[in-house]
């Protein structure tokens, strides 16, 4: 009965998501293309201190090398959009590995340092490497992908051109170009529907559950046999190939790449987006999401208003964290295990009650 209710569930939100373009203006639809992909990095994200307990500092460096992969092949190397994205996957898992094979033996504090490291030497090298990333002018001229409906019956090219908003592209009669913004949410809902499929399977996999006992203790997970490098290792690899894969959608939906775009401040902010949902959920990670991204456009809409510095904002997402911490440490919708781990008084005082209704019981 639950799994037909949650099937029911499933259909109607898709039927929701399809419609939603057509009901809404272009900039509330761009504001929600904003909150679906911040929801992707935040799935990747959350798989480091949701699941394995690994602390995060520099996620946006490998949102910045799946933007540049992607803006680098389509531009200059002619590439289509739709086959950069295994290869914005694969770099930023081959970063992933790169970073955490020779830093994953570090813990706590140590290992977000160098992760933070590496997030400022991908942004200087983006700055500084105008060959290949345009340096301090930026990457201009990105072309929006294309669609070859050639392969579809003729009703079935008529209404995927209406619903996407496609114009005919160069390449032929039935090559058309994605036009913002409704084209590109329906791309980004593909892709937050492909990130939250594989993050649910991962979660309750074998991985997953290597990952969770790592996270409880690393000791205890070692001596049942549990890999700790080579598990930490894919756990790397797969949250930065779905920061790249985030990256292919920014590049093209951006249309113009600048270095400042990918600061450390980002990543605090995907940290706060999963910290305010809850470790370890994934329906945390996206409510938590759109709640501090939604907030940013009030914000912004606000501080314009009363002309304040935009800088400001920070002031209110501070104070939502320090009221998270202090009175719901697991966020929102915190797993079991993490509201276990965040209020070990409250398992404490569980235990005792336990025990005593088990004595009396006797």
């Amino acid at each position: 009965m639950l799994k037909r209710h949650a099937y029911l569930a499933g259909i109607l939100i898709a039927i929701i998501l399809m419609v939603i373009p057509f009901t809404v203006n272009a900039y509330l639809l761009s504001v929600l293309i904003t909150i679906a992909m911040y929801m992707v990095l935040a799935l990747g994200l959350n798989i480091l201190p949701g699941y394995c307990g690994l602390l995060d500092l520099g996620y946006v460096g490998f949102f910045c090398t799946g933007a540049y992969t992607t803006a680098f092949l389509v531009t200059t190397c002619g590439w289509s959009f739709w086959l950069t994205i295994p290869l914005a996957l694969l770099s930023g898992a081959i970063w992933g590995i790169l970073l955490g094979a020779p830093t994953l033996r570090l813990t706590g504090d140590y290992f977000a340092i160098v992760t933070f490291g590496f997030s400022e030497m991908v942004v200087l090298l983006s700055r500084n490497w105008t060959s290949v990333t345009g340096g301090a002018r930026g990457f201009p001229g990105i072309p929006s992908p294309t669609l070859n409906l050639d392969w579809m019956p003729e009703i079935l090219k008529e209404s995927l051109v209406s619903l996407l908003a496609l114009k005919e592209g160069a390449a032929g009669s039935y090559t058309f170009a994605l036009v913002p913004p409704r084209a590109y949410y329906y791309l980004i809902i593909l892709f937050l529907g492909l990130t939250v499929f594989v993050v649910h399977r991962l979660a309750n996999s074998r991985l997953g559950r290597a990952w969770f006992a790592i996270r409880e203790d690393e000791v205890a997970a070692e001596s049942t046999g549990i890999n700790i490098m080579w598990y930490k290792t894919i756990a790397f690899a797969i949250s930065a190939s779905l920061a790249g894969l985030a990256g292919a959608f920014y590049a093209v939906y951006a249309r113009n790449l600048h270095w400042s775009r990918f600061q450390f401040w980002d990543s605090i902010l995907i940290l706060c987006l999963i910290v305010l949902g809850g470790l370890g959920s994934i329906r945390g990670a996206m409510i938590g999401t759109t709640i501090l991204i939604s907030l940013t456009e009030i914000l912004r809409f606000l501080l314009d208003k009363f002309d304040l510095p935009a800088d400001t904002r920070f002031l209110f997402y501070g104070l939502i964290m320090i009221l998270i911490m202090r009175y719901r440490p697991e966020g929102l919708f915190g797993i079991t295990r993490v509201k276990q781990e965040m209020r070990p008084e409250e398992e404490r005082i569980r235990k005792v009650e336990d025990s005593s209704f088990y004595e009396e019981s006797k």
